[in-house]
């Protein structure tokens, strides 16, 4: 069996070096090739990303938060449209009670002091509560008229005005006083012309203020139809002009006067144009 030798060929580094024959055109180059058990390429160093965001992102996040639902609390005296052009709501009253109608219910008028509505809410629409939908504007017309509908909404019910407290009754003394104003009431209510002076004035003359006086001598007499009362006005007359609400009886001092009134405003224009017998 042969020795064994005692000189072993050295190992190679670990840096090995070689060489590469590369032909151009038939010559020949030595390059050295660095061994690839040793050596490795340093990594590229890797882009720092850029800390700022792409404006279409910027722009992107803006529409989002613009977009973002808000919260509005109802006052007395708010409606739907009013909020709807504070809030500038596209699409008006009408997108702003679809976004809210849970809330609202089904009567848009009706939005109470409290109530929380959401601005630019997307519209949660529902089978029972599509048809239920009115336009509180459509027998309005225009949406002008819809300012301030619900005004009365949150205020208590006002009550009725208490119908006008009839004229307390007006009471006459029973004295020539008293009948010549009772009579000039009367004749206003039907558009007898006269005053009092010009009333008084010719009963003074007539029959001095005896309400049953009677003249039994004249013509009217002879004829049988004397003259009767404050202004001794015969039966004839008295039946042509008796005016409707007063007495038939022509001794009636307020009959007889608005008798004899009424018959002198149809020959003479008023009581008041009368200074002699007439």
């Amino acid at each position: 069996m042969p020795a064994q030798g005692k000189h072993r060929r050295p190992k190679s580094t670990s840096l090995g070096r070689g060489l590469a024959a590369v032909t151009t055109g038939g010559a020949v180059l030595a390059l050295p090739v660095i061994g690839a058990t040793s050596a490795f390429a340093a990594p590229a160093p890797a882009a720092t990303p850029q800390a700022v965001a792409p404006a279409a992102v910027v722009a992107q996040a803006n529409s989002a938060a613009k977009a973002a639902p808000a919260k509005h609390s109802v006052v007395a005296g708010e409606t739907l449209s009013k909020i709807a052009r504070e809030h500038s709501v596209s699409g008006g009253w009408e997108k702003l009670y679809e976004g809210n109608r849970k809330i609202v219910g089904s009567n848009p008028d009706l939005i109470h002091p409290g109530i929380k509505l959401v601005i630019g809410a997307k519209s949660a629409a529902s089978s029972d509560d599509k048809s239920s939908k009115a336009s509180p504007s459509a027998a309005r017309g225009a949406s002008a008229d819809r300012a301030d509908r619900s005004e009365r909404i949150d205020a208590a019910p006002v009550a009725k005005a208490a119908p006008a407290a009839e004229k307390a009754a007006v009471t006459y003394t029973n004295d020539l006083d008293g009948w010549i104003k009772e009579s000039l009431a009367v004749m206003a209510e039907q558009g007898i012309p006269g005053t009092y002076e010009g009333i008084h004035r010719n009963i003074m003359r007539e029959s001095s203020g005896n309400p049953a006086a009677i003249n039994n001598w004249d013509s009217n007499a002879v004829k049988g139809t004397p003259s009767k009362g404050l202004l001794q006005v015969i039966d004839p007359t008295f039946q042509a002009y008796h005016v409707p609400g007063t007495s038939t009886d022509s001794y009636d001092p307020v009959a007889n006067i608005t008798a004899a009134c009424n018959y002198a405003a149809d020959r003479y224009g008023s009581i008041d144009n009368v200074f002699g017998a007439y």
